[in-house]
């Protein structure tokens, strides 16, 4: 492996046209199962699946070296916040669409990016970033109906998108745990068997608390949706992201990250049918440029300098 990163080319573009694409469809498939298996259920089995392939490849390739260099308590705390992650995506596609999960969930970045801009100097946010994380806010707002007549609002579908959010506020938390803890030095495969082991843990016993152990039906939608969700994206997909970060620069792969709720949106659209409406796409729009202006700011700069290394 090359001691220096890239910057993207043709190959890395078509895998994260895959893995967005990957990310995009799995909460439509959550929907799509979530009349066989509740969605919280679904969360306790994908990450009980894939907490199970991340400890048999570390067993087999090594990485548990890094519980001896203090990383129990990091590594507790991130499983915390990836639980509660997955709690409240979970919770929340009960209440709305998936097309507005999906935009709500990768709101992530505006959250690490303003946690690690207060905790870690070299994280400082630019005044293009400060932009961005205006206009996703804005865009939220615009969302959650700013401007338009509260009295007609689906107030089951806000309590959903709400709860979207705060698990996008997980996801950012989670990220700024990682990076300001001993977990940045950890291997990227103990990081994730902490969280996925976590949330394997405690989802089950939320849901017993919530009494949300059903529906529970062995279907082909609902195996096919576990699956899917505990193979494909908690297990090849995370790990196939880290292998592109080890040789890629990172700014130019988020370049690429808004395709995601993109994708998102309109497998909602296509395959469940979800309704869009006029402030949902103008505020998603605005968070979609939000999320580019944080994630890729480096990379916009190099380009509105004419670098050609952007």
């Amino acid at each position: 492996m090359s001691p220096t990163r890239k910057g993207a080319d043709a190959f890395a573009l078509q895998a994260m046209l895959g893995l967005c694409l990957i990310w995009g469809i799995q909460q439509v498939v959550i929907k799509l199962a979530a009349g066989d298996i509740a969605p919280i259920l679904q969360a306790c089995a994908r990450n009980a699946i894939a907490a199970l392939l991340v400890g048999l490849l570390m067993c087999w390739r090594g990485g548990w070296q890094g519980l001896r260099q203090g990383t129990l308590a990091g590594g507790a705390l991130a499983g915390v916040l990836f639980a509660g992650e997955f709690f409240f995506i979970a919770q929340g596609l009960v209440y709305t669409s998936a097309s507005h999960m999906a935009v709500f969930v990768y709101t992530a970045p505006i959250f690490s990016a303003l946690g690690l801009h207060f905790l870690l100097p070299s994280e400082r946010l630019r005044p293009l970033q400060w932009l961005g994380i205006v206009a996703c806010f804005g865009g939220i707002a615009l969302c959650f109906g700013a401007g338009f007549d509260l009295a007609h609002l689906d107030r089951r579908m806000l309590l959903g998108d709400a709860l979207g959010v705060l698990g996008g506020a997980s996801w950012g938390a989670t990220t700024v745990v990682v990076r300001s803890t001993r977990l940045s030095e950890a291997p990227a495969s103990l990081t994730l068997f902490y969280q996925l082991f976590s949330a394997a843990l405690l989802l089950p016993l939320l849901a017993l608390a919530l009494g949300e152990l059903g529906p529970l039906r062995l279907t082909p939608s609902s195996v096919g949706s576990v699956l899917f969700q505990g193979v494909v994206v908690s297990f090849f997909s995370y790990f196939s992201w880290f292998w592109l970060l080890r040789r890629y620069l990172a700014s130019n792969l988020a370049v690429f990250s808004f395709m995601t709720p993109l994708f998102g949106v309109t497998f909602g659209v296509l395959i469940l049918d979800e309704p869009l409406t006029l402030n949902f796409v103008a505020g998603a729009l605005l968070v979609l440029l939000g999320i580019t202006l944080v994630s890729s700011e480096a990379w916009i700069r190099r380009l509105l300098r004419g670098d050609k290394r952007a």
